[in-house]
């Protein structure tokens, strides 16, 4: 009896602690389901513009759209770089059993290198299943149709065709123009650094060089987009709206091509560089640089074996020697120190000075001699037989009593040491020496001994081609300072009959203070370079229908030890005289402005002289009469 009382007792207490606990876990579920409930609430009622937008961003993609690039024309309305259609090859791998086995039976009908199926297998790891992949690129006509024929045998394999730069002119224009290439992380950086990587979502290529660099933002346009519905694994269902993009604008350049095609053949393969100018504008009408290299190659995507042949070739055709070709600027600016000399007063019109074929510092302890050109000298003469003639002498002297001070500052006013604002990057400013970049650079003072070399463009003195030939535009037009220029217009084709839009010109402050007496007796000395009895031009320019001015240089590349003769026949090609030649005509009212550096080519005049005639009579003279010039030579 007291055993079923103890039994009792006990099964009372389980269950009074069974009820407890029944009711704890009951408020607990209570409090569990409204808490379930206010998070409903919150999420459904509170937060329901938030998720709803959420949702939408899962469901609805904006797709960018990359522009049309906009086109490059010469001054005359022919195309210099174009879009053209490129048919690729590619493989859609959700759509293909076996990726391989096709790739392999693709082999049997097309020719697919190793490189490219390398190529391929490390796209398709980056992107999705669903998406296409680039397996071969640049097919031919005769590809497309011999795939065309046999398609039906690959499911999911097709050709797409997408616009790509195109340059017409290869080599001739590369320094020009420039090119475009694939997008990198160093343009990205660029691009985020200036706010403008959003417009570049859809863009694979963009401006490297020349043209096509400077001119980015004007010709690539601006990205369009749409709006599209996807399902959960990414793939488009349908477009909710479209936004076109807007084309980038068409350019037209101040060149000529076909002067431009002509200089380049001129060159017949040498080193160097030929500019030519309009000198009512600036206008850069040909810009050649040689050797060159074909642009096309980077558009594409150059081998790294193509791309390694360039940059170990020792001609450098990657330099753009027209704008970054550093030479002395030899015997070239011997007009520009004349006009600085009168204007300052070391020299008149009427001083004379006897050359014995050699000159020395007055004064001086050394008794070190500065030899003219011409060993036996050229008797008396003035400034403007100095120029004709090209009297080293006499210009030791001018420089001699100018000074490094005053000579350094009047050939800054003509843009020596200067970048010329021409409209590309690839500019440098080469070098016009003072006291104190001798005491930053060789941590030495200036003598009186380094203004003697400067006098005549040699010494520490350096100059790009461009940069003479700004020069002389600023002689030709006596004082005013203009940049040359490769941009003449623009064209927006969004608009219905577009019309080119003129670029401003980019102007410096004008030269002060210079007579026109001295202009003109500066261009006197150059007309006599090419006419004078003792012109060192005058046999290229004989029987020229028309007034031209010229002055040569001859530019050392090593110099010659004390008693040493130079024999071009005995020195290494390498270590040759650069031939240097600036010249302007007609003499009144000039048409064309010609500058040109000839790597190790010799006397600029016996080398330069025949090649400036060939340019003056080519621009000048009728066609008819430019071919009886040549068969007549």
């Amino acid at each position: 009896m007291k055993r079923r009382r103890t039994q009792i007792r006990d099964y009372n207490a389980e269950a009074r602690l069974f009820a407890r606990r029944s009711i704890v876990a009951f408020i607990g579920i209570i409090i569990l389901v409204g808490i379930l409930l206010a998070n409903l609430y919150y999420i459904q009622v509170d937060q329901y513009q938030d998720y709803q937008t959420r949702s939408n961003d899962n469901r609805i993609k904006v797709v960018p759209i990359a522009p049309n690039r906009g086109l490059i024309y010469d001054r005359n309305g022919k195309i210099l770089a174009s879009n053209r259609p490129v048919y690729s090859l590619e493989i859609t791998p959700e759509k293909v059993d076996d990726v391989e086995k096709t790739i392999n039976e693709l082999r049997k009908i097309l020719p697919i290198t190793d490189e490219q199926v390398q190529t391929f297998q490390k796209e398709r790891r980056q992107i999705r299943h669903y998406k296409p992949v680039p397996l071969m690129a640049q097919l031919t006509n005769e590809q497309v149709a011999k795939f065309a024929v046999n398609q039906y045998k690959f499911p999911g394999v097709e050709v797409s065709a997408a616009l790509k730069r195109y340059y017409p002119y290869g080599s001739i224009l590369t320094h020009v123009i420039g090119y475009v290439s694939r997008i990198n992380d160093k343009d990205i950086k660029r691009l985020t650094e200036e706010d403008k990587v959003s417009n570049y979502q859809a863009t694979r290529n963009i401006g490297k060089l020349g043209i096509e660099r400077y001119y980015e933002d004007v010709l690539h346009g601006t990205s369009g987009y749409q709006e599209v519905e996807v399902n959960s694994r990414g793939r488009i269902i349908r477009t909710l709206k479209y936004v076109p993009p807007i084309p980038g604008k068409d350019l037209v350049l101040n060149l000529d091509i076909d002067l431009q095609q002509y200089a380049y053949s001129l060159m017949d393969k040498r080193r160097g560089s030929i500019i030519i100018l309009d000198p009512k504008d600036n206008g850069v009408l040909a810009m050649v640089s040689s050797p060159s290299y074909d642009p096309n190659s980077f558009v594409h995507g150059i081998s790294s074996k193509e791309y390694s042949a360039l940059l170990n070739d020792p001609n450098r055709p990657l330099v753009n020697r027209a704008t970054l070709g550093i030479y002395p600027p030899a015997s070239t600016v011997k007009p520009f120190i004349a006009v600085s000399a009168l204007t300052e007063g070391v020299i008149t019109a009427k001083t004379t000075r006897n050359d014995p074929g050699i000159w020395y510092i007055p004064h001086a302890r050394n008794h070190k001699g500065y030899r003219d050109w011409s060993r036996w000298g050229h008797g008396v003469v003035d400034v403007k037989k100095a120029i004709e003639e090209s009297v080293d002498t006499f210009f030791y002297q001018v420089a001699f009593d100018l000074g490094i001070d005053r000579l350094s500052t009047w050939m800054n006013k003509f843009g020596f040491g200067e970048l010329t604002g021409i409209d590309i990057f690839e500019e440098s400013s080469a070098n016009m020496p003072t006291r104190e970049w001798k005491q930053s650079r060789h941590r030495t003072p200036w003598y009186q001994g380094d203004t003697i070399p400067v006098g005549i463009g040699q010494g520490y003195w350096t100059a790009t081609p461009m940069q003479i030939a700004k020069a002389l535009s600023v002689l030709v037009s006596h004082g005013k300072v203009r940049a040359p220029h490769l941009l003449r217009a623009t064209m927006d084709k969004t608009v219905a009959n577009p019309k080119p839009v003129l670029s401003p010109i980019k102007t410096y402050p004008s030269i002060q203070g210079v007579k026109d007496s001295s202009w003109e007796l500066a261009e006197e000395g150059m007309h006599l370079v090419a006419t004078g009895s003792r012109g060192t031009a005058r046999r290229s320019f004989y029987g020229a229908k028309y007034q031209a001015a010229v002055k040569s240089g001859t530019a050392q590349v090593y110099g010659l030890k004390e008693g040493e003769k130079y024999e071009a026949s005995e020195v290494a090609e390498h270590l040759r005289d650069h031939a240097l030649l600036m010249g302007f005509a007609p003499l009144k009212d000039p048409k064309v402005i010609v500058a040109m550096v000839l790597e190790n080519a010799g006397g600029g005049s016996g080398v330069g002289g025949p090649i400036a005639r060939k340019i003056f009579d080519h621009v000048i003279l009728p066609p008819e009469e430019t071919d009886a010039q040549e068969d007549n030579k």
